[in-house]
C-alpha cells in the first residue's frame, strides 16, 4: 500500500518537473508549430502560462487520485490520548478559578 502511494508521489513529482521544462524548451526552440511566429514577449507569456497550467493540472489530478484511494482500515484515535482527554474534561473547573484568584492577587 505504502509503496503505491511512493510511486504515485515520485510520478507526479517528475512530471510537476519535466511538464512546465519541456512546454519552455518547446517555446524557446521552436518546436511547437506556430512558437516561430510569435513576438519574443508573446512566447514568454505563453510558455510561461502554459508551464504554470501544467504544473497546477498535475496537482489537480495528484488531489483527485488521493481522494478516490481507499483506505484500508478507518483511522483510529490514540487510546492513550483519549483517556487522557476524557480524564481532564471529568475534572472539576476549580482549578481555572484557582488560576485566576492568583491572577488577581499578582496584579494588585
Amino acid at each position: 500500500m505504502m509503496s503505491r502511494v511512493i510511486k504515485k508521489f515520485f510520478v507526479a513529482s517528475m512530471i510537476m518537473w519535466i511538464a512546465p521544462v519541456a512546454i519552455l524548451y518547446g517555446f524557446n526552440n521552436h518546436i511547437f508549430p506556430g512558437a516561430g511566429q510569435l513576438s519574443s514577449s508573446s512566447q514568454t507569456l505563453l510558455s510561461g502560462s502554459l508551464a504554470v497550467i501544467s504544473v497546477n493540472l498535475v496537482i489537480v489530478l495528484y488531489i483527485i487520485m488521493a481522494m478516490k484511494e481507499t483506505g484500508s482500515s478507518e483511522h483510529q484515535p490514540d487510546p492513550a490520548f483519549l483517556a487522557e482527554a476524557n480524564a481532564s474534561i471529568k475534572q472539576p473547573s476549580n482549578m481555572t478559578a484557582n488560576d485566576d484568584t492568583q491572577a488577581r492577587e499578582k496584579v494588585e
